[in-house]
């Protein structure tokens, strides 16, 4: 039987994003650990990095998105993944502080050139009905990639951080370009159609055919308050996750006493959990409402991330891990199919372009917040703690993002 080439694509972009989430999202916290011992940088400063990636991203964003919607993903992910690769390097021979802002703004352009936003646009272009399932293969990925940072963690202790970074430089070439070369626009590229069914094709569990989507302009589309709700929900659990990508490890490390490697294993844990989430989204984002999964994701990201604040035990680490780790998986997918869902395909690339310059203002915040109460109260249970809350109060935005008429 002839396996839909959209499933290839969705496959070849959950590999993709296992390589990013293992070599750089999930193991940048190893990396700000170790820089803050050898080099003796604030978390402020570190966190700064952090910041500047998430700018890059939505200073790029409007115009990756017209590009995307122009153009297709393959060659842009291919670019992608040589500036990747150029970070690691870079990365890799830094002395100073500003250095390393200049490695960080190479490896910024490479994940966001090959990374999360160029794959999802390629992907709502090929799924409607399976949408949410296709996007979870993407968000499986970036899940399982958490499983590397021992790896990476172990690398670095061995070999040091700096052959870490150079070995990392490799990988996301020789796995990462074959894989870019996988990616097509969209079904009519290569003569199919949306989910590989004819265009008006009945549904294969309910017998009828879907509705037709309204399709937005952008201009209209930032018109609704769908729009503006989404993006503020989005950029407030992009609060907890980016903050818990930096400074989770160094919180484990200097505020709770373990050692690198066994808060890495925490992380380890946080993305099973993470990717246990993407299968559970896989199942029933499909099916239920997606903004109500979203606000319940939100409490749980709140949750969570009180556990790994006022830890007393392992256990409530392990309670962390979870809940985060569910919220993320099981929320993430959600965000650009529910987008696609509301707003339709004809401007998708700039709608969400224009939604990533929003969101960036939570990832630049998070990181941020978390890492100025700890240099200013010598610890992290502050700053986590008002990240937890705001997060938990953008449960309340995904209530009110109803359908646009």
């Amino acid at each position: 039987m002839k396996i839909f080439y959209g499933w290839r694509i969705a496959a070849a972009a959950g590999v993709l994003q296992f390589l990013i989430g293992g070599l750089m999202v999930h193991a940048f916290g190893a990396y700000v650990a170790v820089l803050a011992d050898e080099k003796g940088w604030s978390k402020t400063a570190l966190a700064a990095g952090a910041a500047l990636h998430s700018l890059e991203g939505a200073v790029l964003g409007p115009a990756l998105g017209w590009a995307m919607d122009r153009f297709g993903a393959r060659n842009i992910v291919q670019a992608g993944l040589v500036f990747l690769a150029g970070g690691f390097v870079a990365l890799s021979q830094v002395e100073t502080l500003a250095g390393f802002y200049g490695a960080v703004l190479l490896l910024a352009l490479g994940t966001s050139l090959s990374g999360y936003f160029p794959l999802t646009i390629t992907l709502v272009h090929w799924f409607r009905r399976w949408r949410a399932r296709a996007l979870a293969f993407t968000g499986l990925g970036l899940a399982l990639g958490g499983v590397a940072v021992p790896i990476v963690a172990w690398t670095m202790q061995t070999w040091g951080w700096r052959a870490t970074a150079v070995g990392s430089a490799v990988v996301a070439l020789v796995v990462g370009i074959p894989l870019a070369r996988v990616l097509r626009r969209d079904p009519s590229e290569i003569g199919e159609t949306e989910d590989g069914l004819p265009p008006a094709g009945p549904s294969p569990s309910a017998g009828e055919p879907l509705p037709a989507e309204r399709e937005f302009t952008a201009r209209e589309a930032v018109r609704t308050s769908a729009f503006w709700l989404l993006a503020l929900g989005h950029g407030f659990a992009l609060l907890v996750v980016t903050a818990v990508n930096v400074h989770a490890i160094t919180h484990m490390k200097e505020g709770l006493g373990y050692s690198v490697a066994q808060a890495s294993l925490v992380i380890t844990l946080m993305t099973v959990a993470q990717a246990a989430g993407v299968l559970m989204g896989a199942a029933v984002g499909d099916k239920w409402d997606k903004r109500l999964i979203a606000a319940a994701c939100m409490v749980a990201h709140m949750l969570g991330l009180l556990m790994l604040t006022f830890a007393i035990g392992p256990w409530m680490l392990g309670a962390f891990a979870v809940l985060h780790g569910v919220a993320w998986g099981l929320r993430g997918p959600l965000m650009q199919a529910i987008r696609a869902d509301y707003f339709g395909l004809q401007a998708i690339g700039m709608i969400m372009g224009l939604s990533a310059f929003i969101i960036s203002l939570g990832q630049i915040a998070g990181p941020m917040v978390a890492g100025g109460f700890a240099d200013w109260q010598g610890h992290y249970r502050w700053g986590f703690t008002v990240l937890a809350v705001v997060a938990g109060a953008g449960s309340v935005l995904f209530l009110m993002a109803k359908r646009p008429g």
